[in-house]
């Protein structure tokens, strides 16, 4: 037996309180490798049956409750061990983990360290999730989310419910969450979290401690639900009724369920407020932020929504599209004839136009101000250029050994992982929304465009965009750049090829099955030539000028004259060619 086991075993409730804490930390200070597998069980299972009986007031207990933290941790530091975790998961395991969270619930330090033993031992074993939904956890973290508003408590609540939620094994459980009221509970867990992220955004502006992991993993349930709940709704709760139920063929965004309408004017609050971090502009919680917008299937976009102004700004202005307001626009023709289907985003503009919370954390004024229009298809852009200035300096190759190396000190993602959600999201908005599309257009390829160097060279988003498409280190940043030019360009490949020059995209245009250069449409609006009136290359994109000759003094003339007649002798001794002289009847060529 094990001296640690022994020692523990030797304890009793008489025992005094110095001797009860030494035992406990010496097991919380071991080294792993001292602890084999057997007594790592038999000791877990010592303790929790302990801190089971302290809990409910059994005086056989070898613990007395003010031993209920050492005795936790020393559960939380064993169960890093799956062989533990094993051992913490069972159901009466994870019930006395309950009543023990219960009984102190009160006591922040005690029972945020019951909520680590579970959540550790979730995360090793996955059976332990469901043992966890079954004996009613998961419903009583639901509760307590509700109730919670310190950081460190959001962030363990949201982390087991985010593992709660990780598969379609638990699809009852996740269609439960987002359909059911539970009782002593005011709504679903759609306005839970819409609630939270609100108040984590002010923690986060504030710079409270532990706000952005406790986003984080809200964000990280938020998606769980946004990616599953759909494929589960009944066909009369989903917007695609074709599909069976559960069916794990759809693809993310196939689906969308109006029960989850909730969740879009916060996330939208939050992608539009977070602010970039440093040094990579996109890190969390932003980036699961646009992780769960992309789940989001974006219906035909109205332009006073995304804050546009009534024509397209030659240059990004926030002054220009973020304080218009959506009635002070004329109504286009095209919004003359009936509109389609509210989608699940034009059912936010109330709701986020509304601000139904101030992010603010000043006192409320009696007479408060409308909440600003948030430009969301600004936002991406300026998230989209800080982030390729940052991680693509200059007109640096993509496949620069630096790109890769500057991405890997800041952490484990690829610049594929960081990138690519945000481009696709771009991506979106513009195949949707006719406004979104034209405006991002002339954000990155404007009219006034100086053609007069190589596109793909330049320092700014279209000259790393075009770079990127022939990346190799990048496929899947590349790809989704070039859907993103593919997008803003109509979905034409006519119109791609003039704006840019069919050279710099007849890879990815072979890749889409376009063997050759596409004609230019007869609609097409790409200009011919550039502002100076030069005609444009259709391979390059740049303008097309004639170089004159170099004027040649008579002296330089002559001299160039003796260099090619050095050449020819010189390649008429060694035979490489045969000079014809004028006359020479010998020299003629055979008839």
């Amino acid at each position: 037996m094990s001296r640690l086991l022994s020692d523990y075993k030797s304890l009793a409730h008489s025992s005094p309180r110095s001797n009860v804490s030494n035992v406990l930390k010496s097991i919380t200070n071991a080294s792993p490798t001292t602890v084999d597998d057997s007594t790592r069980r038999e000791l877990v299972q010592e303790l929790l049956n302990d801190l089971d009986a302290t809990a409910a007031g059994e005086k056989t207990s070898r613990l007395s409750a003010k031993d209920a933290a050492d005795a936790l941790l020393a559960v939380k530091t064993l169960g890093r061990h799956p062989t533990s975790s094993e051992v913490i998961s069972s159901p009466p395991n994870l019930r006395a983990l309950l009543a023990v969270f219960n009984s102190y619930r009160d006591d922040q330090d005690v029972s945020n360290e019951a909520l680590r033993c579970v959540a550790n031992a979730l995360l090793l074993v996955e059976q332990g999730r469901l043992n966890w939904i079954d004996i009613g956890g998961a419903r009583t973290c639901v509760l307590l989310l509700e109730k919670s508003t310190s950081p460190d408590r959001i962030f363990l609540l949201s982390r087991i419910l985010f593992l709660c939620t990780v598969s379609l094994s638990s699809a009852s459980f996740i269609c439960s969450l987002v359909e059911d009221v539970p009782a002593a509970q005011t709504g679903t867990i759609v306005d839970i979290i819409g609630a939270k992220l609100d108040l984590l955004t002010s923690s986060i502006l504030a710079g409270a401690k532990m706000s952005r992991e406790a986003m984080t993993d809200l964000l990280k349930l938020t998606f769980n639900l946004l990616a599953h709940y759909p494929k589960l709704a009944e066909p009369s709760d989903s917007k695609e009724a074709g599909s069976s139920k559960g069916d794990e063929r759809l693809v993310i965004g196939d689906r969308w369920s109006e029960r989850l309408d909730g969740i879009l004017p916060p996330l939208l609050r939050a992608f539009n407020t977070l602010p970039p971090t440093f040094p990579s502009p996109i890190a969390a919680p932003l980036s699961h932020v646009i992780h769960s917008l992309i789940t989001i299937p974006i219906a035909p976009l109205r332009a006073q929504w995304l804050g546009a102004p009534s024509s397209p700004s030659p240059k990004p202005s926030r002054s220009s599209t973020s304080d218009s307001h959506p009635s002070s626009r004329p109504a286009s023709p095209a919004h003359a004839t009936p509109s389609p289907k509210p989608g699940a985003f034009d059912r936010a503009i109330s709701a986020l136009s509304a601000g139904r919370r101030s992010l603010s954390s000043r006192p409320s004024s009696p007479r408060r101000s409308p909440p600003p229009v948030h430009d969301s298809l600004l936002r991406a852009h300026d998230l989209l250029e800080v982030s390729f200035s940052h991680y693509l300096p200059g007109a640096v190759d993509p496949d620069d050994a630096s790109v890769r190396e500057r991405v890997r000190k800041e952490g484990d993602h690829t610049l594929d992982d960081i990138m690519s959600p945000l481009v696709a999201l771009v991506t979106r908005f513009c195949v949707d929304d006719e406004a979104s599309r034209v405006r991002m257009r002339e954000w990155v390829i404007p009219r006034d465009l100086d053609r007069t160097a190589p596109l793909e060279g330049r320092a700014d988003m279209l000259g790393r965009c075009l770079r990127l498409l022939s990346s190799v280190y990048h496929p899947r940043l590349k790809d989704a750049v070039g859907e993103m030019l593919y997008a803003i360009c109509d979905s034409d490949a006519g119109v791609l090829a003039s704006q840019v020059g069919y050279g710099n995209v007849a890879g990815f245009l072979y890749n889409k099955g376009i063997m050759s250069a596409p004609p230019r449409p007869a609609s097409s609006t790409a200009p011919t030539t550039a502002p100076t009136g030069e005609p444009i290359n259709p391979i390059t994109g740049t303008v097309h000028v004639e170089h004159p000759e170099p004027e040649m003094t008579e002296e330089e003339k002559q001299q160039e004259m003796e260099k090619l007649m050095t050449l020819f002798e010189r390649l008429e001794k060694t035979g490489t060619v045969k000079i014809q002289k004028r006359g020479d009847p010998s020299a003629a060529p055979d008839s």
